[in-house]
């Protein structure tokens, strides 16, 4: 049995990942700021055989929160051996070039937060020599373009953040994931036209268990992704400026 934790819980990928880790017996905390939608979740997992499930109600932008989250999930679960952050929204592009507020905040919620969490996460599973931190980020961090740079210069940050840590945990024995999805149907997403190229929660979920699994560094999902932006990141930018991408 896996204790393991759930930051922002309630979006759908996590959701998906929670019931197939309860599927498999493990114990799990689930984080998120909406305490009704918590308890929902919660009752989905114990009937499809979680070990025990526990819960906290918390907005991740609230840093000052996180260390007693992080003690009451420890508590409730006897240990931690695998933490995934999940929590971020979608930023309107458009508003956010004419806000700084916005972006700012944006950038906070979808970047620092991540780095505040994964920063005691990392401190922890180091003295304990063991675990994995999982972080949901997206293709979007791999290049800047001009309909989502908001989003993607927050999971960016948090990609190179990780890349850091993953070099100073290895030798602890800590696994740092690295999750990069494409376009995930989502309530998120609702508003987008669909095609080929999307996927289904479910789906991005067994790929990260499978990823934590395989002791993963980065892992994007669906895998195809991985060519895609390995042809976007090596434009020229004298090319890549003049595209509407």
């Amino acid at each position: 049995m896996q204790k393991i934790l759930i930051v922002g819980a309630a979006s759908a990928i996590a959701e998906a990942a929670a019931r197939r880790w309860a599927s498999g017996g493990n114990a799990l905390f689930l984080v998120g700021r909406n305490a009704a939608r918590l308890e929902t979740i919660a009752g989905d997992v114990r009937v499809s055989g979680a070990a025990s499930v526990g819960v906290f109600a918390m907005d991740a932008n609230e840093v000052a929160a996180h260390p007693a989250m992080l003690q009451a999930a420890e508590k409730s679960l006897g240990g931690l051996d695998i933490a995934l952050i999940a929590h971020g929204t979608l930023p309107d592009q458009k508003a956010c070039e004419r806000s700084v507020e916005l972006t700012l905040r944006e950038i906070g919620t979808n970047g620092l937060s991540v780095v505040a969490l994964a920063t005691l996460l990392g401190e922890r599973f180091g003295k304990q020599g063991s675990g994995s931190v999982a972080v949901i980020g997206s293709v979007a961090g791999d290049r800047g373009r001009q309909s989502n740079y908001v989003y993607g210069a927050a999971k960016g940050m948090v990609g190179l953040f990780l890349q850091g840590l993953r070099n100073r945990l290895a030798s602890k024995g800590v696994q740092v994931l690295t999750v990069k999805p494409g376009f995930v149907d989502t309530p998120m997403t609702a508003a987008f036209k669909k095609g080929a190229l999307w996927a289904q929660p479910d789906d991005i979920a067994a790929g990260i268990l499978r990823a934590i699994g395989k002791k993963r560094d980065v892992v994007y999902l669906p895998g195809f992704w991985r060519a895609i932006m390995t042809v976007i990141r090596h434009i020229p930018e004298s090319v890549f400026k003049k595209m509407s991408l």
